[in-house]
């Protein structure tokens, strides 16, 4: 192959993608035609063709058969993971427990009822916690809309800080029971708790504090142009904020992380060596809870239908993420077949850039990827599967360039005017999707800066 060839191939593939995914074409179908296209490209060129595409069968059937193994690998590990996590948010969800979770976490902003803009910010770290436990971004910002929208609007935050915090709740997408933490351990090849534990945490701290303060003064300043706002009663279309279920529901979407956490070996609670994974603690936690409706309700028929809004948030895990990362995966070995990893190796060393300045590379690539596409997942399942050779390349942990690509998708879904959370979080609370993301973008680009400097400064 002419040197270089392959990648330049490779840049006209992406930015075709990146056009077609802006015209809102349907990502699955884009990404599978052109991993597949690049595969079969990289044979005509006499390229490095992607190994796990020799089957043994007759050359046609050699990349459906390539598709058919990977939905049989993904499905048995990462997605079964990711859709027994969609299954158990889809019911906690049903039965109210998202709502106690959210109505618990948040008693602690009434002592701040004279601070508006304290409170608003506190909101942040708490937001934080519960997008742990129920790592939908969508999903969470409604919750949040409903229960804590009301609140700061009231204590005379304005409508718009008050929607760009919450928003600014999901820039993390960390835990046990985030999809793209459970792709990134899964590519690493690591355990998904000591990720979250020791890589994770230490710096979600420092990302919040930044964002904290970020938010503290830019919303201050915004709001100077802004007429003064009085404490007013949020608009009777939003949400209800009243939940249906007790408080001591709040434990069920908590339940996965207790689990995973006490049984993970991290931490020696029990004297008897277990371990549990996360498929394990979800579906642990969906019997928990089907039990504590049965207590509570006493309506078996009604119980049971938590059943089929289990099997059905699997459903609609399967056909939006588990799809989303199998596409993605080849139209990754795609890219590998056609030598972009090996050229943009080549390319760094002869630069003298090294591993770090691939990693930042990466990093911000997938940051503006998930501004593009409007969805970290998207963004993060198209080039994490990449990594592991750029680090074995470079001699470093597949972690070390994994963990800010990881952190970086989400936050580029927070600047992003096509992502569902700002779309839906804009509408409830009547405020232009625009006017967010010109909040959100000194905030989250300062928590871009700080996770570049602290951890490309800390692990090179």
């Amino acid at each position: 192959m002419i040197p270089y060839f392959g990648l330049f191939l490779s840049l006209i593939v992406i930015a075709i993608v990146v056009r077609l995914l802006l015209k809102d074409v349907f990502p699955q179908a884009i990404l599978l035609i052109a991993g597949l296209g690049m595969i079969l490209l990289s044979g005509f060129l006499d390229g490095p063709k992607h190994e796990a595409i020799s089957t043994g069968a007759y050359p046609l059937f050699d990349i459906f058969e390539f598709i058919k193994k990977s939905f049989s690998e993904i499905n048995a590990g990462v997605g079964l993971m990711i859709m027994a996590i969609g299954g158990f948010v889809a019911f906690i969800d049903k039965i109210g427990a998202s709502e106690a979770l959210v109505k618990v976490a948040l008693k602690p902003l009434s002592f701040f009822k004279s601070y508006p803009n304290l409170a608003a910010v506190l909101v942040i770290p708490i937001g934080q916690l519960i997008f742990i436990c129920v790592p939908s971004a969508a999903g969470m910002g409604l919750l949040m809309m409903a229960a804590v929208f009301p609140i700061l609007v009231n204590l005379g935050v304005s409508r718009i800080a008050a929607v760009s915090i919450i928003t600014g709740c999901t820039s993390f997408c960390i835990g046990p029971a985030s999809v793209i933490t459970a792709s990134a351990t899964q590519i690493a090849q690591i355990d998904t708790v000591p990720y979250f534990i020791n890589m994770q945490i230490p710096i979600a701290i420092i990302l919040n504090f930044v964002l904290m303060i970020s938010y503290f003064f830019v919303n201050k300043h915004y709001d100077k142009k802004l007429p003064k706002v009085e404490p007013v009663k949020v608009d009777e279309t939003a949400p209800s904020t009243k939940s249906k279920a007790p408080s001591f529901y709040a434990i069920i979407p908590v339940l996965p992380l207790l689990l995973l956490l006490s049984f993970s070996g991290v931490f020696q609670i029990f004297p008897i060596a277990l371990k549990i994974e996360t498929t394990t603690a979800m579906f642990f936690s969906f019997f928990v809870g089907m039990l504590l409706e049965l207590i509570r309700t006493r309506d078996i028929k009604a119980v049971f239908a938590g059943f089929k809004v289990f099997f059905d948030g699997m459903g609609d895990m399967f056909k939006s993420v588990v799809s989303l990362i199998v596409a993605a995966e080849i139209f990754a070995a795609g890219l590998i077949a056609l030598g972009f990893i090996d050229s943009l190796i080549s390319i760094s060393q002869g630069l003298g850039i090294g591993a770090m300045g691939i990693g930042i590379i990466m990093t911000i690539m997938i940051f503006l990827a998930a501004m593009l596409m409007g969805s970290g997942n998207a963004a993060f399942f198209a080039f994490g599967p990449l990594i592991p050779n750029v680090a074995l390349k470079f001699g470093v942990p597949s972690t070390s360039i994994l963990l800010p690509m990881n952190l970086s998708a989400s936050m580029g879904r927070a600047l992003s005017p096509i992502a569902g959370i700002l779309i839906a979080t804009a509408d409830v609370a009547k405020v232009p999707v625009m006017e967010i993301v010109k909040r959100n973008v000194i905030p989250v680009l300062a928590v871009l800066f700080t996770l570049l400097l602290y951890h490309f400064g800390l692990c090179f």
